[in-house]
């Protein structure tokens, strides 16, 4: 078999995230596309950084570093996963930038749509590649659902959806210095994972690319416990469809493992989406409209129609965001295919409108 190509990796922090994304990149694949080398760690603590070596980089021994900036700056890295909290997002993708790295940058993007601009913008000025690491949309079942709504409208026209992330975090308890409470590293559910019950809404009301989509009309409520946000509501009208989402998450409360966490509803019936979290979905089920009775059209359940979708999940799920960005950089593209930067644009300013309203504001210009 001939050889696959090469893309060579910088993982910037040694946490919980960089390490389910480093595990993901090991998995024995006979379809992949790409070998995946961990080139380079980045660590405030070098200890820290060999432990995570030997944990997670299986068969490879990457350099490690003390600092970021030597990330940076090694040759041999390709491209960087930037796996900081949110609020060292803007500075991390800037100094990478700056070297003239590639980026992979995780979710949320920046604090703010005006960090992302700026980011965007230098990227552009050294011509690096840089996407928002939202790996929920590269995954498998995202993308066939999407498919099956805006090409085969399999529920007919979409008009309105519901999409909720519960995680349970006890704020109060939490030490000040935790990420969960500190503004600065942009603490609260919306950026955390409010932005995965966005996600789902966007899918499901959206099919058109950022630059033919109206920004809905958003009336947004947000609460605040020891100054940090723990739940958001928020309602989407996009006046040109009449269509509307309800989204909402919380740290108040946990989500049940494998309870429905969207539902999708259309002219012809309705999808319901099920999973782990929101950020890990295992299947989806559609209902079709019941034929012949018009005023029960979806009632009773079992005199429907429905038809389930189940996705197994490899690993933890990163490993097709890792491929799609792999396949970004050898092809030469500046942009995700998946993840382009007026998409992240776009989901920035929403989020922005909804914490303008909701009174959660963040330490930065």
């Amino acid at each position: 078999m001939p050889s696959r190509p090469t893309v060579r990796w910088g993982i910037i922090t040694t946490g919980m995230i960089s390490s389910w994304f480093v595990g993901d990149l090991f998995l024995e694949r006979e379809d992949s596309k790409v070998e995946h080398v961990i080139q380079a760690i980045g660590t405030s603590n070098a200890q820290r950084g060999q432990d995570f070596v030997k944990t997670y980089c299986k068969g490879q021994s990457p350099r490690v570093y003390d600092t970021y900036e030597e990330v940076y700056r090694d040759a041999n890295v390709d491209i960087v996963y930037i796996g900081t909290p949110h609020g060292f997002h803007f500075r991390d993708c800037m100094q990478a930038i700056s070297a003239g790295k590639n980026v992979l940058c995780e979710k949320s993007f920046t604090l703010n749509a005006k960090q992302s601009r700026e980011i965007f913008a230098a990227a552009r000025e050294k011509n690096v590649y840089v996407a928002e690491a939202m790996w929920l949309r590269h995954r498998p079942i995202f993308i066939e659902l999407q498919r099956l709504l805006h090409e085969e409208k399999i529920i007919g026209d979409v008009f309105r959806v519901f999409s909720d992330f519960a995680s349970g975090v006890d704020i109060a308890s939490l030490p000040s210095t935790s990420r969960y409470r500190d503004l600065t590293l942009g603490a609260g559910s919306l950026l955390d994972i409010g932005v995965y019950s966005l996600t789902w809404a966007r899918m499901a009301l959206g099919g058109k690319t950022p630059d033919q989509s109206e920004m809905p009309r958003i009336l947004a409520a947000q609460t605040h416990e020891e100054g940090i946000e723990i739940t958001t509501s928020t309602i989407l009208h996009y006046a040109s469809t009449g269509q509307q989402g309800i989204v909402t998450s919380t740290t108040k409360a946990l989500g049940a493992p494998g309870e429905v966490f969207a539902v999708i509803h259309g002219t012809n019936g309705y999808i319901e989406i099920e999973g782990r979290t929101p950020s890990a979905p295992e299947s989806f089920t559609v209902w079709s409209k019941q034929e012949g009775n018009p005023d029960r059209a979806f009632f009773p359940r079992e005199a429907c129609q429905g038809k389930k979708y189940e996705f197994a999940t490899l690993g933890r799920g990163f490993v097709h965001e890792a491929e799609n960005t792999a396949l970004d950089i050898l092809e030469g593209r500046k942009e995700s295919t998946v993840m382009p930067w007026a998409e992240t644009i776009y989901m920035m300013d929403i989020m922005d409108e909804i914490r303008r309203q909701g009174n959660t504001t963040y330490p930065v210009i």
